[in-house]
């Protein structure tokens, strides 16, 4: 028994079922993001239900679409009639997933449903059940077999139900506009939240710890003040204090070879013109890619007037875990 090409098949008939789900999208998937959205914008909420191996599905779609920004919540559809149902309220909108459609607590529900006002979208393998037949929405999600090898345990069904999920968070994220600030507002906890909140300002070195001088400043006075603030790099402007260039230690170590005397010549002769900067408001993981294309260890902060406010040095990541 070969239980790499036992596990490849499985990999196999989930892929080849996804592809064939894929295909049924239709119509009903765009109404269900149009409602979806008014309800959000209602401020109100999704309430998400389901039995066995599809309620736990139901309970990770419900995660993402939170962690999103579309708040859901899961409806234990057995509590539902012990008190559970309180939390649903009209105006909400409710996805019920059963792969058979007639998931005997799921029925149970929908009466009480209806007559809450809610709009009920149906994620169900069978388009003729009495779900879908009672579902303003239905979301198709039939696959032609289990990936089980004796076809009955859920495999294949519940991975399209996950999948159909996450298509349905990302889509509804996009025509929403959710950004990648409006995500790590609610990752605040996270390696993700704190990376994606921090902006350049938060973890650049500021004025009072670089070195900043004039043209015609002597690479001699860039030494002394490297050595104050132990510095490696001196940011060279105008009398506005706008960039017009930047002078490494690198670039000492290259011009003291050709000249020992290079102390006595001004910055502006030896200094790096048009430097690579970065706004002070942008992203600090957007410093990442600034840094790995431009093969530099100094990167100069301006604002918007393009005036020198900081200066990132390549080390300062791994101070703030950006790498």
């Amino acid at each position: 028994m070969n239980l790499i090409s036992l596990a490849k098949k499985v990999f196999d008939l989930e892929m080849d079922a996804l592809r064939s789900v894929q295909k049924q999208l239709d119509s009903s998937f765009e109404q269900t993001i149009e409602v979806l959205e008014r309800t959000i914008l209602a401020n109100r909420k999704i309430v998400i239900t389901g039995v066995g191996k599809s309620g736990h599905i139901g309970r990770k779609i419900a995660a993402t679409l939170t962690s999103t920004g579309a708040p859901s919540v899961v409806l234990d559809a057995v509590n539902a009639f012990h008190g559970d149902l309180g939390m649903v309220n009209k105006g909400d909108a409710v996805i019920a997933l059963s792969y058979s459609g007639e998931t005997e607590e799921i029925l149970r529900l929908i009466p009480h449903l209806k007559r809450i006002a809610t709009s009920l979208v149906s994620i169900t393998g069978n388009e003729n059940s009495t779900l879908a037949k009672n579902s303003d929405l239905i979301l198709n999600v039939r696959v032609s077999r289990e990936a089980c090898p004796l076809n009955l345990a859920p495999t294949s069904s519940t991975t399209a139900m996950l999948v159909l999920g996450d298509a349905i968070a990302m889509v509804l994220l996009e025509k929403r506009g959710f950004k990648k600030e409006d995500f790590a507002r609610f990752h605040p906890g996270g390696t993700l939240g704190r990376n994606l909140l921090l902006k350049v300002g938060d973890i650049m070195r500021p004025l009072p710890q670089i070195v900043v001088l004039e043209a015609e400043a002597k690479v001699k006075e860039a030494l002394k003040l490297w050595n104050i603030k132990r510095a490696g790099a001196v940011v060279v402007v105008d009398s506005e204090r706008k960039v017009i260039g930047i002078f490494t230690h690198g670039d000492f170590v290259r011009n003291y070879e050709l000249n020992p005397k290079i102390g006595e010549v001004s910055l502006g002769n030896v200094m790096t013109k048009n430097p690579v900067t970065v706004r002070v408001d942008k992203l600090a993981v957007e410093v990442l890619n600034v840094f790995e294309h431009n093969k530099i260890e100094d990167l100069i902060v301006v604002d918007e007037a393009y005036k020198v406010v900081g200066l990132i040095d390549s080390q300062d990541l791994a101070i703030h875990r950006l790498l």
